[in-house]
């Protein structure tokens, strides 16, 4: 049976009542003598958010450019380092090869012939060298990143890879553990990305000239596909984990001449109470904290200690 995490206080905060607009009340005196207005101070614009845009799918696919456009309008400096080709699956992949091909078709936009790991590598050792950016997207990704379908997806391995670096990190995803339809899917792009900009308005104005998100974590978010046409507004937002279950499951027949047919089923099991499958099996938008490592959780590490008790080299 799967330990329930017990998420960062700081991150509930963020992922839920933060995110739904509420905020908490100020109490004001009653009767209070109204002073004078002063003068106020000349304030010095902020500078432009930073953000290395990425993903799985490809520099050119239609995700990653509604993200660019929506980004961008909202007054983020974003720079696109992404991957030349879809990649999607490969995880946390980096190619390791002696040489790597990098194109640069238009201002602001980089395509590495390389995994999304390979693309922000190149992004932050590179085109961000010596300042680092204050926020790595990788996304919108077509299609969930939820269960273990996050464990191996290319665009949280994406933010993975920025994590590692210490800088914080989104994974951003659009639709549900279902067939998906190419032209709903695409339109709940919008949504997605009109999501991601309160999100990010939301950890910027709660950092004030702090980071962005508590240090090692990154969010997995994943958006539904609301209405036929995929632009309906999702039912809420919910602070998740990744529910544990596995719904691709690989058959493999034997051909007789030294290889292999592969078989992938899907087989969605029941979501787990709290998980990313149910929230957005709700309509919800489901955000799961998540972390660079493998590390599990106290009472794991406790197990484990005590299954090893007494060995000897």
């Amino acid at each position: 049976m799967r330990s329930k995490r017990v998420l960062p206080p700081a991150v509930l905060i963020l992922c839920t009542a933060a995110l739904t607009g509420t905020a908490p009340a100020v109490a004001s005196p009653q009767n209070a003598p109204q002073a004078a207005p002063a003068a106020a101070p000349t304030a010095t614009p902020a500078a432009p958010l930073r953000i290395l845009l990425t993903n799985d799918d490809g520099y050119n696919a239609p995700g990653i450019r509604k993200a660019f456009e929506r980004l961008t309008t909202a007054g983020y400096d974003v720079t696109v380092v992404a991957p030349l080709t879809n990649q999607s699956g490969t995880g946390t992949k980096l190619a390791g090869a002696p040489t790597i091909a990098v194109k640069h078709p238009e201002p602001k936009v980089w395509a590495v012939d390389g995994t999304p790991g390979d693309a922000v590598s190149f992004g932050l050792a590179e085109v961000f060298e010596g300042h680092a950016p204050d926020l790595v997207v990788s996304g919108t990704n077509f299609g969930p990143n939820v269960a273990g379908l996050a464990t191996h997806s290319g665009t949280v391995g994406g933010a993975v890879v920025a994590l590692e670096s210490g800088v914080p990190a989104i994974a951003l995803s659009t639709g549900g553990l279902a067939v998906p339809d190419p032209t709903a899917t695409v339109n709940a792009m919008g949504p997605t990305v009109d999501f991601a900009v309160k999100l990010i308005d939301r950890l910027r104005d709660r950092a004030r000239s702090g980071p962005l998100l508590p240090k090692g974590v990154g969010l997995n978010v994943n958006h539904p596909v609301v209405g036929a046409d995929g632009k309906g507004a999702a039912a809420g937002v919910a602070a998740t984990f990744q529910d544990p279950q596995a719904p691709l499951q690989p058959d493999y027949t034997d051909a007789g001449d030294g290889t292999w047919k592969v078989n992938v089923q899907f087989r969605p099991q029941p979501p787990v109470r709290g998980g990313d499958v149910e929230a957005v099996n709700a309509g919800k938008i489901a955000i799961s904290p998540m972390n660079a490592d493998w590390n599990a959780g106290p009472a794991e590490f406790a197990v484990a200690s005590a299954l090893i008790a007494g060995l000897r080299p």
